[in-house]
């Protein structure tokens, strides 16, 4: 039988670097992002708003896709892979 995802992408490792890889301008995202699709597009759930309504990004259990940085219309993100070493690296079953 074959591994479903939630398996699949529990076998990963992540390699913290010091400085997250994904900054997010929280004004921007505060004042002019009416439709989060970060919080959508997202395939690892990263995205989330705060209780005062900022967003935050768990950027340590990123994938790796760029899939928010496509989809923020808004600018709002900064976006770069991990600098050598570090971030996701993904294991076969």
């Amino acid at each position: 039988m074959p591994m479903k995802i939630a398996a699949k992408l529990g076998l990963d490792v992540f390699k913290l670097d010091k400085e997250p890889h994904i900054v997010i301008d929280t004004e921007i995202c505060k004042t002019v992002c009416t439709d989060e699709a970060c919080v959508y597009v997202c395939p690892a759930d990263l995205y989330e708003r705060d209780d005062q309504g900022r967003m935050t990004v768990n950027w340590e259990g990123c994938l790796e896709c760029g899939a928010c940085l496509i989809c923020c219309d808004h600018r709002a993100l900064t976006w770069k892979y991990p600098s050598g070493r570090f971030g996701v690296q993904y294991r076969m079953s």
